[in-house]
């Protein structure tokens, strides 16, 4: 390799100038004239074993030469990229600027790169954040009115459910007003479905509960544990909220379109869950996708850069994942997903442990 040029362009992308040396570009020419040949169809030959001379009349050198030059750049745009300690993050758009036989490939290559990170000074910043939660927000106490008013929730749920008929509902129009108001007022009550009486035998159905005092018990604890996850989960959105917004970056725009896709992907999801046509919602919302890009890129550029956040973060603290805990997490997830790729199944895994292992850093600065 020789000649090779760095140049930066906006919203972190580089530009790599440069070119491939006449031996190195020369080698691939049996390279890429067998992989042609294997397309190749001739009376009298099997397809693949066309000698090379009657190949090489047959196929234009303009297509040999287009073939080497990708076969080089595919074999060589790796090696170039860690020897000049660029991370691409894009997939490389190629132009090639001189091509000929027995003399230098030039090229230049433009891919976006994971951008640099100003961050502001973010211990701080988690210092502050958590000095600040009130104290009402940080009570996390159940009251007896909280656990009551869930069990009712529950009762409610699992109350029978009456259906009335038309004909039941046509008779009753025809009873005497005053008959209907004194009806009413004496059955006020009765408006609500009967509730199944909240006994032992009630929440043993309900799952392992030995009665109603150990069911009480258990419930108070989840209400508690829910209300401590509300609040690490509001107390860290403060935390991440005001990082991000002193931190300085050029967003790539593949990080901005990769977010945007992600966004999309899950609200299909969900809009096929509830039995629906993806683009029939969009026709009731009289919208199309690039409408719904335009509406959610706000969105999509504070997760692109909450990432890039977290990421730089571990590595200036030296954050790792658990090994073990991203183990049992792969295995996990193989065993709920049987077609999922073991090696994306890991990068998953350790890209949100070593997230959640960030927060618990920034958390535990106060």
């Amino acid at each position: 390799m020789t000649n090779i040029k760095i140049n930066k362009l906006p919203k972190s992308e580089v530009e790599i100038e440069g070119e491939i040396s006449a031996e190195i570009f020369e080698s691939y020419y049996e390279k890429a004239l067998k992989k042609l040949g294997e397309k190749v169809e001739i009376d009298g030959f099997r397809k693949g074993k066309v000698p090379e001379n009657i190949l090489i009349s047959k196929i234009p050198e303009s297509h040999i030469l287009e073939e080497m030059a990708e076969m080089a750049l595919m074999e060589e745009y790796p090696k170039m990229i860690e020897e000049e300690k660029i991370e691409a993050i894009s997939r490389p758009d190629i132009s090639i600027t001189k091509i000929a036989r027995k003399n230098p490939l030039g090229f230049k290559i433009r891919t976006a790169v994971l951008p640099e990170l100003e961050l502001p000074d973010y211990k701080k910043i988690a210092k502050k954040t958590i000095g600040e939660v009130a104290d009402k927000e940080k009570d996390i106490t159940v009251t007896e009115e909280e656990v009551e008013n869930t069990i009712m929730d529950i009762r409610k749920s699992r109350a029978p459910k009456i259906h009335i008929t038309d004909k039941a509902k046509e008779e009753a129009e025809h009873v005497h007003d005053e008959n209907c108001k004194h009806e009413e007022s004496e059955n006020k009550e009765t408006k609500e479905p009967d509730l199944l009486e909240f006994n032992d035998e009630y929440v043993k159905a309900l799952g392992p509960f030995e009665g109603v005092e150990d069911f009480k018990n258990k419930l108070k604890e989840n209400i508690k544990l829910e209300k401590e996850n509300h609040l690490k989960e509001r107390t860290r959105l403060k935390i991440v909220e005001k990082i991000i917004e002193e931190t300085k970056v050029e967003l790539p725009e593949i990080l901005i379109q990769v977010e945007l896709d992600k966004i999309l992907y899950r609200m299909e999801s969900d809009i096929a869950q509830m039995g629906l046509k993806f683009e029939d919602y969009l026709k009731h919302l009289n919208k199309t996708i690039e409408d719904l890009k335009k509406e959610f890129r706000g969105d999509a550029e504070k997760k692109a850069k909450l990432a890039l956040v977290l990421n730089k973060i571990s590595k200036v603290e030296n954050i790792t994942a658990d090994r073990e805990q991203v183990a049992r997490e792969v295995t996990m997830i193989l065993e709920h997903y049987k077609d999922a790729d073991p090696e994306r199944a890991e990068m998953h895994a350790e890209n949100v442990l070593t997230n959640e292992a960030v927060f618990q850093f920034l958390e535990n600065q106060n």
